[in-house]
């Protein structure tokens, strides 16, 4: 082919657990702005430390009646201005070293969370949260690895394209969509990046 648009995306990275699979399309997600709105005035729960985690945690704040926000260490790795800011939320409760075990629930429907605090430390307890849904935001893993040896990325694995455009670094070879989008990660933003790159080719 003397073109090639790359249109592989990204992967949401999920804890490992059975039961993200079992409660998959039943409680939890990987999208706060996509799934949100299911949850509208229900208690949810946001795994991660970072700024996506703070950014989800704000954003369910406005729909849901409750936001715990599951962090791993004692503090956020989210940058000061999200910190302070989703801190200051009311309905957010921050559980600080708390890291998740498993979820339950009925039919296939996430009820709570079963969560550790203090793992492998003095104090280590479990700790039971009623929940309806459960958000994961602890990144994503752009689906590029076929690519790596002959395309330029940034550390995470993002696809780097020439600034203003769906150009990569080798003439013929264009990329959209969430492997070369870090920041925005929508499908109106994917699909406005893949006419570029239609119209680029």
């Amino acid at each position: 082919a003397e073109t090639v648009i790359i249109a592989t995306g990204a992967t949401a990275k999920y804890l490992g657990l059975d039961d993200e699979k079992k409660y998959a399309g039943g409680g939890v997600s990987a999208c706060a702005t996509c799934d949100g709105f299911f949850y509208r005035g229900k208690d949810v729960a946001v795994v991660g430390g970072g700024d996506t985690a703070a950014e989800e945690a704000m954003y369910l704040a406005g729909l849901c009646r409750k936001v715990y926000l599951i962090v791993r260490r004692d503090e956020l790795r989210a940058s000061k201005v999200m910190s302070d800011r989703v801190q200051k939320i009311a309905n957010v409760e921050i559980l600080w070293k708390h890291q998740t075990k498993g979820l339950i629930g009925d039919s296939g429907v996430v009820e709570g969370a079963v969560l550790v605090k203090n793992k492998g430390e003095a104090g280590e307890e479990e700790v039971k949260i009623n929940i309806d849904g459960f958000f994961l935001a602890i990144g994503h893993k752009p689906n590029s690895e076929i690519f790596t040896d002959y395309l330029e990325t940034d550390e995470v694995g993002y696809i780097i394209t020439i600034p203003g455009t769906s150009k990569t670094k080798v003439p013929g070879v264009f990329t959209c969509g969430d492997v070369q989008d870090s920041h925005y990660r929508q499908a109106v933003t994917a699909a406005g990046s893949g006419c570029m790159a239609a119209i680029d080719a």
